[in-house]
């Protein structure tokens, strides 16, 4: 439904409605177009916070999304340029995510997946046929047009997307999601339409079993895999995939591009085309496990880049895991992050200073490429049978060299309507320490209807509360309590590494916290916390301490702070946090808050 736009401004044409998510330089808002009473999604940027960089990509987008109009990609029907602000209006999808919705059924079969993946590659074979190569297929971009059962999967983001001509193979960068890059990509070999293939192959893998075929906390490993092309059919859960499956697979993963199936090929394929005789119909439950796990990680690791984007402090330097002999090594990037080199060129005209970002680069050369490490089925009886993910534990490494694409963008400080509660806290005779809570005030149309959701909210900011009196009366054994051993986190104290466990904080503890003061007030502005399913969440706020010295000295320590929480065994742990370096001076002679 491609209509001309008589006018140019927004507003002559649609009605905007209710906002539906938010990033760094934009939001999503449901729209009405006035002349038919459509239902459509606004993506608003401003371009004020726009380098030239970023100006050249989103008219890149715009031009390639309005060439593409087929039933399996959310489709572009209008773009608007006003003064400051551009709108881009898509297909309303309201399905969620396709990985998401197979965890939720009740069957879910061989046959199944044969269907999605066949879908994929009809709006991949479309995007070839134009000329353009997405770049960046992974599950965050399969989405589903609506709730209802059978609901068409249709592909989502277009920003990393190139037009290329016929079958040009050249080096366009360095892009995309580094569990998904083709083997091309890696080696910064010529690269064209066959690297959308191989990204249609990880996740045909990942659909028939619940997990990758390339994966490693270690990013130089993963990359050494994927160039190697180092994957397998483990047992028990890949002898009840039919060998038509893993021959798509095998085609799909072929590491010389040239010899890669195509799209149009791979439609033809009688695992696809055939699907009624060849695909096996048989309920597949480890499967569906699996893909909860997955699913879950992916959340998890969504939050915690949520938190560094709310905090707007990024690091350039080295990201420092000590290990368990002491020894400290370096550690890469998120492999399901999206990244594009050209980023780093960028000027830092724009609420984040991409600049300061390091990009994934190729690894310095490589040793034989481990077996791909992989989410065991729940039942497997060998806690040794796979690498790190029989029961895995959020990758909250990997961060600060991430560079952040689409992540959600936190609300900021409404000053115009704030409401107070306080907490006091007077748990030792000497001290007193008192938490005060700051939040924006809205209005009852906007408060939550779901009860559940608001009851999980004020869950996690009581944590929140609990954790920091835990600090200010320097009480080690409950702030342990309450924190994941191996709470990783990005905080000035740490010279801008990225550290992790608990013998860092402890110092503090020890040698500072309770120790150097009379008296603490804290008071947390504005709260805002992001549920991220059942066990996940994470909170952004602003925290102001006032604290006596032991001089009687009055002052005052302002930070910018945001945590993740997981909940494990019922019981929610801070993961991660990230701190800005704050204005006021140091707190307790030190900056004390952990």
């Amino acid at each position: 439904m491609a209509v001309p736009i008589a006018c140019t401004r927004f507003s002559d044409n649609y009605d905007l409605k209710e906002e539906l998510g938010k990033g760094a330089f934009s939001v999503v808002r449901r729209c009405v177009q006035k002349s038919t009473g459509l239902e459509f999604a606004a993506k608003i940027i401003n371009t004020k916070k726009l380098s030239a960089r970023d100006f050249q990509k989103l008219e890149r987008e715009a031009r390639i999304c309005r060439k593409l109009q087929h039933p399996n990609i959310v489709r572009l029907h209008d773009s608007i340029q006003e003064e400051n602000f551009h709108y881009l209006v898509f297909d309303l999808v309201t399905g969620g995510e396709l990985f998401e919705d197979i965890v939720a059924r009740e069957f879910y079969s061989e046959a199944d997946a044969s269907h999605c993946i066949q879908q994929i590659l009809e709006s991949v074979n479309h995007c070839h046929q134009n000329g353009v190569v997405h770049r960046d297929l992974k599950p965050e971009n399969l989405l589903l047009a609506s709730k209802a059962k059978g609901a068409a999967v249709k592909l989502a983001d277009f920003g990393l997307a190139i037009e290329v001509q016929g079958e040009q193979q050249a080096w366009f960068g360095f892009a995309g999601t580094p569990g998904y890059l083709s083997p091309e990509v890696l080696k910064k070999e010529p690269y064209g339409k066959p690297v959308d293939i191989w990204a249609c192959g990880v996740i045909l893998y990942i659909l028939l079993v619940g997990y990758p075929p390339f994966w490693d906390e270690d990013q130089h490993r993963l990359y050494a895999q994927i160039k190697a092309g180092a994957y397998d059919y483990p047992s028990p859960e890949w002898d009840t995939v039919t060998p038509e499956a893993k021959n798509l697979i095998n085609q799909m993963l072929t590491v010389n591009p040239g010899k890669r199936i195509t799209a149009s090929e791979a439609l033809k394929h009688p695992w696809i085309c055939q699907r009624e005789r060849v695909a096996s119909v048989v309920h597949r439950q480890e499967t569906v496990d699996c893909l909860k796990k997955f699913n879950a990680r992916r959340k998890l690791k969504g939050a915690i880049l949520t938190t560094m984007l709310a905090t707007r402090n990024f690091s350039s330097r080295s990201i420092i895991v000590k290990k368990g002999d002491g020894s400290q090594v370096k550690e890469s990037t998120d492999s399901s992050t999206t990244l594009e080199d050209d980023d780093i060129k960028e000027d830092k005209k724009g609420g984040v200073d991409r600049s300061s970002t390091v990009i994934a680069k190729e690894p310095e050369g490589s040793g034989t490429p481990p077996q791909s490490p992989r989410i065991a089925p729940s039942s497997s009886s060998s806690p040794s049978s796979s690498v790190a993910a029989a029961n895995p534990r959020p990758n909250t490494l990997n961060l600060g060299q991430a560079l952040l694409q689409g992540v959600q963008d936190l609300d900021s400080v409404d000053t115009e309507h704030w409401v107070e509660t306080t907490v006091g806290y007077n748990r030792f005779p000497t001290e007193e320490s008192e938490i005060r809570i700051v939040c924006p005030e809205k209005p009852y149309s906007q408060l939550s209807t779901n009860s559940q959701g608001s009851a999980r909210r004020q869950e996690i900011i009581k944590m929140t509360e609990q954790l920091i009196e835990a600090i200010n009366t320097g009480d080690f054994e409950a702030y342990t309590k309450i924190c994941d051993p191996h709470l990783t986190a990005f905080e000035p104290e740490a010279m801008g590494n990225l550290v992790e466990g608990m013998d860092f904080h402890k110092f503090y503890f020890d040698n500072v916290l309770g120790k150097n003061c009379k008296a603490v007030n804290t008071t947390i502005l504005n709260p805002h916390v992001h549920l991220l399913g059942e066990d996940a969440a994470c909170i952004a706020y602003v925290r102001l301490t006032q604290y006596m010295d032991k001089h009687g000295q009055a002052h005052t320590h302002q930070s910018e702070e945001s945590r993740v929480w997981h909940k494990r065994d019922n019981k929610w742990q801070n993961v991660h946090f990230h701190r800005s370096g704050g204005t006021g001076g140091a707190a307790f002679g030190f900056s004390s808050h952990k």
